[in-house]
């Protein structure tokens, strides 16, 4: 017999979740693992938030139960309220993105903030993104840079990266390309995209460390493949040009078309042009203003079509 649910959660929301995850459950087959997803379940049910916790990450990556975006919200939910800063953070990326809950930035701004203050560092890189972009909150990059610091420091690698671009810039603190290279390269290491995308861009100027344009090509291909839509961009112009790599413009037309797909406006203008050309797509000047079009919906101003001026 499983573990009674308390008095206190017998609500319809709450019993319609529990069911739809012991099915998630039980459709996830008889994995080894299987057995502790069970157990978390379990103690989450019991009242342990460390267990609801860590049972939402599970069902966020599919770990030994069923991937479900949908009822991780729940578990994250209890997490954060019972004092689990990664519960909070977690939760506020959940909203922020609008997976299996409505989307919603002003609260995604309010779990990232209690994340943060609870010890969570992902909440203090998420925060400081926000300041960084004035989103939802007044634009403060000194703010963010501390709190890229602080999440750093505390072990977390996208803040090291998201504190690398700030130094490579010279945003809310001196610039200073050296230790935004190193910062970069630690982050890198640990497989962050945007670590990966600084450094090659680095290695593409010869700012802060030798200019290689092989180097940079590989750490393009590592952000892109990472889903960071700039290294996809960046790789395509790579093949484009032959920098790096051997030049092939159906590789780069396909990168492009990646990165136009995921909102970046110049990549889809690239694209567009491409297709004007008939370079490395066959000729088809339609498909080449379409392409323009979505740019300009996307922001790249560049590519929308100028006002006929006054005879």
């Amino acid at each position: 017999m499983g573990t009674p649910i308390p008095p206190d959660v017998h609500t319809r929301p709450y019993v319609l979740y529990v069911l739809a995850l012991l099915a998630t459950i039980a459709l996830s087959g008889c994995h080894p693992g299987n057995a502790e997803a069970k157990q978390l379940r379990g103690s989450c049910e019991a009242g342990e938030v460390a267990a609801c916790n860590q049972l939402a990450v599970k069902l966020q990556k599919g770990e030994y139960v069923l991937r479900d975006d949908n009822h991780a919200a729940t578990p994250f939910e209890r997490a954060c309220e019972g004092g689990i800063g990664e519960g909070c953070a977690s939760l506020g990326v959940v909203y922020q993105r609008g997976r299996g809950v409505k989307h919603d930035s002003v609260r995604a701004l309010s779990l990232f903030r209690q994340g943060c203050d609870r010890g969570a560092e992902e909440g203090c890189t998420r925060l400081g993104v926000l300041y960084r972009q004035g989103a939802g909150v007044t634009k403060d990059v000194v703010r963010a840079a501390a709190l890229f610091q602080q999440a750093c420091d505390g072990g977390d690698m996208a803040g090291c990266a998201n504190l690398g671009t700030l130094y490579a810039a010279g945003e809310g603190v001196g610039q200073d390309v050296a230790r935004a290279a190193k910062l970069f390269q630690q982050s890198c290491s640990a497989e962050i995209a945007l670590g990966c995308l600084g450094l090659g861009r680095l290695h593409a100027t010869g700012n802060g460390v030798a200019r290689n344009d092989s180097a940079a090509a590989k750490l393009f291909e590592q952000a892109c493949e990472g889903r960071e839509v700039e290294g996809c961009f960046a790789y395509a112009a790579a093949y484009e040009a032959g920098l790096g790599v051997e030049e092939d413009l159906s590789q780069a037309a396909e990168l492009y078309r990646e990165a136009c797909e995921d909102r970046h406006g110049e990549a889809c203008a690239r694209l567009a042009s491409m297709y004007d050309r008939g370079a490395g797509v066959y000729r088809q000047p339609k498909q080449g203003e379409r392409f323009r079009r979505r740019a300009c919906d996307y922001g790249y101003t560049d590519a929308c079509e100028k006002p006929k001026e006054a005879a």
